[in-house]
C-alpha cells in the first residue's frame, strides 16, 4: 500500500510489529509464564520460603505488568486515537495522522481512515461548490433566458426575434456546458484503475501529440486519455499547437507550444470555475475536472513554468 500523496503520506515510515507478531508474542509469554512457575518451584525446591514465593509472584506480575503495557501501546491506545479521529474528521476536523499507530496494520488502516477522510471532506467541498457556483453561474443565463422570452412575448419584428433566440440558445448552450462540466467533476474519482502507455491515449485530442518517450502510467487507458484529452483542450483555448509528452520515473509529463500561464494566475489554475475566458463560454472546469481524477488515483498534478509554453507534471 503506498503512502506517498496525500494525508497519509503524513505517516512517519518506521519499522513497526505486525498484529500477528503481538498476539504471537503475547501468546508465547501466556503461555510460558506456568512453565516459568514451574521451574521456580523446583529452583528453590525444599523448601518454598515466604520470600521465595514472594519473589515469584513479583516476577509474574511485573512480566503481566510489562504485557499489560505493551498490548495497551501497541494495540488499546492507537484503537482509541484513531476512532477519536475518525469522529474528529466526521466533525469537519483536519485530516493528520497520528502520532503512533502500534503495528503495522493499525498503520495501514490509519492511511486508509486519512484517505476515506479526504474523500468524504472534498465531496463536502464539492457539494459546497456546485451550490454556490449554481446560484452564481446559472443566474446570469437565466436572467437573459427570462428576459429574452418577455421580450418575445411582445411579439416583435424578425430580426428582433432572431437575435432574442439566438440569446436564448446561448444561454442554453452556457447551462448546458455548467451542469456536463460539473457532471464530469462529480465523475472523475470514479475512473478505473489499470495501467496504460502514453502511445494508448493519444488518439482523438484536440492538438497533434509528440510522444518524446513512451512509457507506462498507473492509469487505466480511459483515465489516461481523460488527462490529455483536458490538457490538450486547455493548451488549445489557449493557442497551443501542439504538445509533448514523456513517460517518467513515477508518471509523465506534458508541454505546449502555447503562450503560457501569468504569474497572477499559476496559483489559480486548479480552482473550481477559475477561468480567463468566460466570455468565450470557458466554464473553469478543466483543470479542477483533471487535478481530482489524478487524486483520486492516488497522484498529483503541477504546474512548472517554462521559456515558452506551460508543462504540468503527473506523478504517482
Amino acid at each position: 500500500m503506498s503512502l506517498k500523496n496525500g494525508p497519509a503520506g503524513r505517516i512517519r515510515v518506521k519499522w513497526r510489529p505486525s498484529l500477528g507478531l503481538v498476539v504471537g508474542g503475547t501468546l508465547l509469554i501466556v503461555l510460558g509464564l506456568p512453565f516459568a512457575g514451574l521451574f521456580a518451584a523446583r529452583l528453590f525446591d525444599p523448601p518454598m520460603t515466604w520470600p521465595k514465593a514472594w519473589a515469584v509472584l513479583g516476577t509474574v506480575t511485573a512480566v503481566t505488568a510489562i504485557l499489560g503495557f505493551l498490548l495497551w501501546r501497541l494495540l488499546v491506545r492507537p484503537i482509541r486515537d484513531l476512532a477519536a479521529k475518525a469522529a474528529e474528521i466526521e466533525a469537519g476536523g483536519p485530516v493528520t495522522p497520528l502520532d503512533h499507530y502500534g503495528t503495522s496494520e493499525l498503520r495501514d488502516l490509519g492511511a486508509a481512515v486519512l484517505r476515506m477522510g479526504e474523500v468524504l471532506q472534498n465531496r463536502e467541498a464539492t457539494i459546497r461548490a456546485y451550490t454556490d457556483h449554481v446560484t452564481h453561474e446559472l443566474k446570469s443565463p437565466l436572467t437573459a433566458v427570462a428576459g429574452a422570452a418577455e421580450l418575445l412575448e411582445g411579439d416583435p419584428g424578425p430580426t428582433t426575434r432572431t437575435r432574442l433566440a439566438a440569446r436564448i440558445g446561448e444561454a442554453a448552450d452556457r447551462m448546458t456546458r455548467l451542469v456536463e462540466a460539473q457532471r464530469d467533476w462529480a465523475r472523475a474519482t470514479e475512473a478505473a484503475r489499470g495501467t496504460a502507455t502514453l502511445s494508448q491515449a493519444t488518439a482523438g485530442l484536440a492538438l497533434p501529440i509528440d510522444v518524446t518517450q513512451d512509457g507506462t502510467v498507473p492509469l487505466s487507458p480511459e483515465a489516461l486519455h481523460v488527462v490529455l484529452l483536458h490538457l490538450a483542450r486547455n493548451a488549445a483555448e489557449a493557442g497551443a499547437t501542439r504538445l509533448q509528452a514523456t513517460a517518467t520515473e513515477d508518471g509523465l509529463s506534458v508541454t505546449d507550444d502555447g503562450p503560457g500561464i501569468s504569474n497572477g494566475n499559476r496559483g489559480r489554475i486548479f480552482d473550481p470555475y477559475f477561468t480567463t475566458r468566460r466570455d468565450s463560454g470557458g466554464t473553469g472546469m478543466g483543470l479542477a475536472i483533471l487535478r481530482r481524477l489524478i487524486e483520486a488515483q492516488g497522484g498529483r498534478i503541477d504546474h512548472h513554468p517554462t521559456d515558452k509554453g506551460a508543462r504540468f507534471d503527473v506523478t504517482f
